[in-house]
């Protein structure tokens, strides 16, 4: 597959995930500070990203195995999360953590 057309593949994702609501506003300004001097900059924050993921994931899995379920710890974990989803514009994610959050202020083990 010749650079052109990877190009547009790339082009065409990127901008489904922003109508499809998966990356917002903040997504673009960290694409603005990727610059000649660091050209992997984006892609070194979404790395990042994706390694604490892993081990939010794994902690809020952890906690929702533990019983009686600690909802204050739960929520701990779900602004971790949250706000890392903010800082790179996982916008679909964010939303979704606010849902959680909103379960364990309720105690909702259900939700």
């Amino acid at each position: 597959m010749d650079k052109t057309r990877l190009q547009q593949q790339a082009f065409f994702m990127r901008s489904s995930f922003f109508e499809q609501g998966f990356l917002d506003e903040q997504f673009i300004q960290l694409e603005e500070l990727q610059d000649e001097v660091n050209p992997n900059f984006v892609e070194e924050i979404v790395i990042l990203f994706y390694s604490d993921s892993v081990r939010l994931i794994y902690k809020i899995e952890q906690a929702l195995m533990s019983k009686p379920t600690n909802f204050a710890k739960l929520d701990d974990y779900m602004h971790q999360f949250k706000g890392s989803c903010s800082s790179i514009g996982a916008k679909k994610v964010k939303n979704e953590c606010n849902i959680f959050n909103e379960y364990c202020a309720a105690e909702n083990s259900e939700g």
